[in-house]
């Protein structure tokens, strides 16, 4: 089965078309629903060396990158409901 995109107004297409069209720099928007996009806000955070060196360990671990293991933790602790169960 071939991978298609709809937005809200029905408009479809191939994925592999909408991988074309936005490799060509032309426009996509209108296969997007932009209702449920995600802001994201950049933060920076300082942690001692040895909680680095402890954070890239798990990540290694997960095989995650150290970004989306604090992400996982954050949202872990902020939302209980998306722990993950080992």
């Amino acid at each position: 089965m071939k991978a298609t995109s709809k937005n809200k107004k029905g408009k479809k297409i191939k994925a592999e078309d909408f991988d074309k069209k936005f490799d060509q720099g032309e426009s996509i928007v209108e296969f997007l629903d932009l209702k449920k996009a995600t802001v994201v806000r950049r933060v920076n955070v300082d942690f001692p060396a040895w909680m680095v060196d402890l954070l890239d360990r798990e990540a290694i671990k997960l095989n995650v990158s150290r970004q989306a293991i604090i992400k996982m933790w954050v949202r872990e602790r902020l939302d209980p409901s998306h722990r993950l169960t080992r």
